[in-house]
């Protein structure tokens, strides 16, 4: 063959592959935001922000254990395109509906499966859906996202010092984050979801996953010399052993060679990637909820989020007390009391309640009677939760669900899962819906990112997966809570509610902390620690400290107590990734601010232009002249709006503010 041949044999090839090639395009509604879907030999898809690319083409795909792999040399059936503009309900939120519009692109293919895209103003998301008979086994997933510039990336890396992928998959999900550039990322550990990304033009990109339903979590790591974040998940355990904490967990000795076996007609999870042009954006995002499984629970007319008196935190210290504190009905009636006083809706059976190391919650510790702590907790208007750990729960759980239940119980708090593959996506779901039956509340601890679980199934409220303040009772004094604590409402936040355990009133400066175990403290001002029960989103939510300590500061537990934990309208007024944050949120007809500062004082000028027309007063929290120093020392202060509805207000180091504007 002569070279002229050659160079044409060459050309005919090119333009056979180049003709194979599909491309479809498709807007978000307001045409800011393009997604490119390109099939050819590989699927790939690239999203632009206007002329900032956002991600660079990434191949999507699914490998089936019968060889078949979605997404490549797909043979297209047809292609779909519709506009949607609805508004979702939305009880124990945030908010009380959620705006649902977008344009949606479906790509069917030879197989009974099809890519479907999703384009909202704030950003994309895209996943695989099938219909066939039967199971189908998924051997792994491509999601790949690439990039053309080494861009700066905050990561949380599982907290395991385990050398390999697999010890690592067994982690609680509480961990910092790091920022470093995409190249410079430890290639030896894995990075939980969300993960935000630093774009051009001060924008933003966060990833994470909605609906994860029968399939496990998706962690990210950067294996390639490349500006690429790799898509890796947990194969289905093959065999488990009891053990880990006090016996309660469920430990992998060995996996199966692929990452899900699962029904052959279904939806997969979305794969989310959140766009921002300013970084409150992301503080008030909806995206996750609003890519969730619809309500499955007919009747939540008896959910009742709320606060909760927490023991564990406080290590059950009491002071003044003529009994000896611990596991037992003194202590607790005298958290009862506490929360019936300061009008507390329940209190928590932390670890304890239950035999220690049997992994059995019907064998209770005799120093406890809970038919008599129920009840009265009962005449008190007091609900009371029970602390579970996962094996435990998980092993009789129609059993122990229906036990407690019809004893008065609300709820569980279930903890130490500390995994995230099918199976244990499996049991979030199936605790869900068996508490749903028996009208029990659940708040998930030692468990990966919500993902969208808490619209699916309302009466799940709260998740841990946060770095929160638990921490400060052991952490060494080299941790920053308090950068984290003004960087996870534009990360962690993005993905659904957080169980942070905030409302400490031991309060010291960044010198001044040292782990305690027994008398824990946070970084960081008394008004931080007001400001996170406005700025951060938790429908059920924890007072850390023991009753002691905030009887003696009657009014930051009276402003505690009365802050709402579910909420008619949330608006972020301000802030940047990692300096600070501050979010309004109403509730009828009373609005509350709150603020927060990493460790730099900061004078924010608040802009209360959302408020209606008329005379409004403010009951305003405020650091202290004096707090940099003494981080307990704060003012209160009743304002009156000022006529241009502007507020200065200056925050100490590690401070913050909380308001509740009201018409008097």
């Amino acid at each position: 063959m002569n070279r002229k041949v050659i160079i044409l044999f060459c050309l005919c090839i090119g333009t056979l592959i180049a003709f194979a090639q599909k491309s479809y395009p498709v807007f978000s509604p307001d045409q800011l935001l393009k997604a490119e879907i390109v099939v050819g030999e590989q699927t790939e898809i690239t999203l632009m922000h206007e002329e900032t690319l956002v991600l660079a083409p990434s191949v999507v795909s699914m490998i089936l254990q019968n060889g078949e792999i979605w997404g490549n040399n797909g043979d297209i059936l047809r292609v779909t395109r519709a506009s949607v503009d609805k508004v979702i309900p939305s009880p124990f939120y945030k908010k009380e509906e959620v705006e649902d519009i977008y344009n949606e692109l479906s790509i069917h293919f030879r197989g009974n499966y099809r890519l479907v895209v999703r384009m909202y103003n704030d950003g994309m998301a895209y996943r695989f859906e099938s219909r066939r008979r039967g199971q189908i086994t998924v051997v792994s997933e491509v999601a790949d996202f690439n990039f053309t510039v080494d861009h700066p990336v905050y990561a949380a890396y599982a907290n395991s010092d385990a050398p390999t992928f697999e010890e690592q998959f067994f982690n609680s999900f509480e961990q910092p984050y790091v920022k470093s550039p995409i190249t410079e990322l430890n290639r030896e550990r894995l990075i939980m979801l969300p993960v935000l990304v630093e774009l051009e033009d001060d924008k933003k990109l966060c990833i994470t996953e909605a609906d994860l339903e029968d399939y496990p979590g998706l962690f990210l790591t950067n294996s390639n010399a490349v500006y690429s974040l790799d898509g890796l998940h947990a194969p289905v355990p093959k065999t488990t052993v009891q053990g880990g904490h006090n016996n309660l967990q469920m430990l992998v000795t060995e996996r199966e060679t692929y990452i899900a076996k699962t029904k052959g007609t279904r939806t997969f999870p979305w794969r989310v990637f959140q766009v921002s042009t300013s970084d409150k954006e992301l503080a008030g995002s909806d995206l996750v909820y609003r890519l969730a499984a619809a309500n499955r629970i007919e009747d939540i007319n008896w959910i009742k989020p709320g606060k909760v008196a927490w023991e564990w935190w406080n290590n059950r210290n009491l002071s003044g007390v003529d009994f000896q504190t611990g596991v037992n009905n003194e202590t607790y009636k005298a958290y009862i009391d506490f929360a019936s006083q300061y009008e507390i809706e329940y209190v928590i059976l932390d670890e304890g309640w239950a035999v220690n190391g049997e992994a059995d919650l019907m064998q209770v510790v005799p120093e406890i009677n809970l038919p008599e702590l129920i009840e009265y907790a009962a005449t008190r208007n007091v609900g009371i939760i029970l602390w579970a750990g996962y094996y435990a729960f998980d092993r009789d759980m129609e059993v122990v669900v229906e036990h407690y239940s019809a004893m008065g119980v609300k709820g569980f708090k279930i903890d130490f899962m500390d995994r995230d593959d099918q199976e244990m996506i499996q049991f979030l779901y199936k605790a869900a819906e068996v508490c749903a039956e028996h009208k029990m509340l659940v708040d998930f601890h030692g468990v990966c990112k919500p993902t969208g679980l808490q619209r699916t199934y309302p009466n799940v409220l709260n998740y841990e997966g946060v770095n929160g303040l638990e921490q400060m009772k052991w952490a060494p004094p080299g941790l920053d809570q308090v950068t984290y604590d003004v960087t996870i409402p534009y990360i962690r936040m993005v993905a659904g509610p957080m169980d942070y355990t905030q409302g400490a009133m031991r309060n010291v400066t960044r010198q001044g902390y040292y782990p305690s175990y027994s008398e824990p403290m946070s970084q960081g001002t008394r008004c931080r620690q007001l400001a996170m029960y406005v700025v951060f989103e938790s429908p059920l939510n924890m007072l850390c400290d023991s009753p002691s300590n905030y009887m003696k500061e009657e009014e930051c537990t009276w402003f505690i107590s009365s802050v709402p934990t579910v909420w008619n309208e949330t608006i972020p007024l301000d802030g940047r990734v990692g300096e600070y944050v501050a979010i309004a949120r109403r509730s009828k007809d009373d609005w509350y601010v709150g603020g927060m500062t990493n460790w730099d004082s900061r004078e924010l000028e608040i802009d209360l232009s959302f408020l209606g027309k008329g005379d409004y007063r403010i009951e305003l929290f405020r650091d202290g002249v004096n707090a940099s120093r003494v981080p307990h020392d704060y003012k209160k202060e009743t304002l009156t709006v000022p006529a241009d509805r502007k507020v200065k207000i200056n925050m100490a180091p590690g401070g913050g503010f909380a308001m509740k504007i009201y018409v008097p």
